[in-house]
């Protein structure tokens, strides 16, 4: 079948990887795609938002499956969209509906959601412009730290974590008044700060059945130690050391199916992925988050371990017959390395040629933010490359993808020296 993915991250790079392995597939499309893609896949210069191109590529290219990769056109409602077209009605989709992708486009309906199906979560409080003298004097007393949201979507970067009531005050106006983060922030939620260590979770579902696929831990912030401003991500680790059979069991009974029984509850035919951010706090599950995706730069550790066939997985989502399929994991350990743009989350320069991938030795290099312009692959976002390496260690995994993101060039390169280092020396 011809198999369209939009998005033109690294996700989508490791999707299109992933499923060109398939005997299902004979043409892999990606809109818009990246240089990575370019080299597996056909791209298509079509943004992710444009609805009525991707539903004539769709029709021209005969698309027979879908699989949307980032946020913002779930949450726009691009489901909603193709479902209408008469003519489409035999296209397998994999992503939520717009009602669905709510569970991340919309930070208060989440933990509106969670509250009503008892699953844990932090204390919170939602505020906006007109509440904000009152949210003012609620982080007056707040205990401290305190974690703000914007409700909406902030690509990543819009968590503040306040260490002070003063910074916590001003982040609120910053939002709500300053519209630091525009229409995403019209509503913030104010969260109490959880003590613990964070992992994601990522459950595909094809609306009744659905499968756990590995665990992964993230790198938000842009500094070693997590210091620094939130990025959309700096590296993962896949599996998580601290994440053992018994507490994914607690995951999947006090999470997993609360949240599937209560989208089925409320009506919500959700086919696709849910990212679960979580917090490990004295060996309970807390939820941090949801998304209605997967994550970059998780998946890019999450595939390379899935032994299944990922098209037939896939397929499976969009039947609904999840329930048929079983998910054969690899034991190793991947890691990947984000090299980033200099001056990245904040301001930073485009069209840098990057140079040493051909000296790359046994890592995945997944294009997260790239071009090719003369025969040059050139950088074109904030996050360049995610450095994957797999090995029968963690030790052995993160040494792999270090040496890779040293090994690699383009003027004002950044990267993480301690992406997985935590959990080499972690200890329960």
């Amino acid at each position: 079948m011809n198999i369209l993915i939009l998005g033109s991250g690294g996700r989508e790079h490791a999707f299109a990887w992933k499923i060109s392995q398939s005997p299902l597939c004979s043409t892999v499309f990606v809109a818009p795609g990246n240089a990575g893609t370019a080299s597996i896949a056909t791209n298509l210069p079509i943004a992710y938002t444009d609805f009525v191109a991707i539903a004539e590529a769709i029709r021209m290219h005969q698309i027979e499956l879908l699989i949307v990769g980032p946020e913002e056109p779930l949450v726009k409602g691009i489901v909603d969209f193709l479902r209408q077209q008469p003519d489409l009605a035999s296209l397998r989709i994999v992503g939520p509906d717009a009602q669905g992708a709510q569970l991340e486009g919309s930070k208060d309906f989440s933990k509106q959601f969670m509250l009503r199906y008892g699953i844990p979560t932090a204390a919170s409080k939602t505020f906006t412009i007109t509440t904000l003298k009152e949210g003012l004097a609620y982080l007056a007393n707040h205990p401290l730290p305190v974690v703000l949201k914007a409700d909406g979507l902030a690509a990543g970067k819009g968590v503040i974590i306040a260490g002070t009531a003063a910074e916590a005050q001003q982040t609120m106006r910053d939002m709500l008044d300053g519209q630091k983060f525009g229409e995403a922030g019209s509503k913030v939620v104010v969260e109490q700060f959880l003590r613990g260590i964070e992992l994601s979770v990522f459950v595909l579902t094809d609306g009744v059945n659905y499968k756990i696929l590995p665990e992964a831990k993230d790198y938000k912030r842009i500094g070693e130690d997590d210091t620094g401003p939130n990025t959309g991500g700096m590296g993962a680790v896949s599996p998580v050391v601290f994440a053992n059979e018994t507490f994914l069991r607690k995951v999947e009974d006090k999470v997993v199916k609360p949240t599937l029984a209560g989208l089925q509850q409320e009506g919500i035919r959700y086919q696709g992925f849910i990212f679960i951010g979580l917090m490990k706090v004295n060996n309970e599950p807390f939820v941090i988050e949801y998304n209605a995706r997967m994550g970059d730069p998780e998946t890019e550790v999450v595939l390379p371990r899935i032994q299944t066939d990922f098209a037939e997985l896939m397929v499976a989502t969009a039947d609904g017959d999840l329930d048929k399929i079983t998910v054969q994991v690899s034991p190793q350990t991947a890691v990947t390395t984000v090299v980033v743009s200099g001056g990245y989350p904040d301001v930073y320069q485009k069209g840098k040629i990057i140079s040493e991938l051909e000296r790359l030795d046994d890592v995945m290099a997944f294009h997260a933010g790239t071009l090719v312009q003369n025969g040059d692959v050139l950088t074109n976002g904030g996050r360049v490359l995610a450095l994957t390496a797999q090995a029968n260690s963690l030790e052995n995994a993160v040494r792999k993808s270090q040496e890779a993101a040293r090994t690699v060039q383009f003027d004002g390169k950044q990267y993480r020296k301690d992406i997985g280092l935590d959990l080499i020396r972690y200890s329960d």
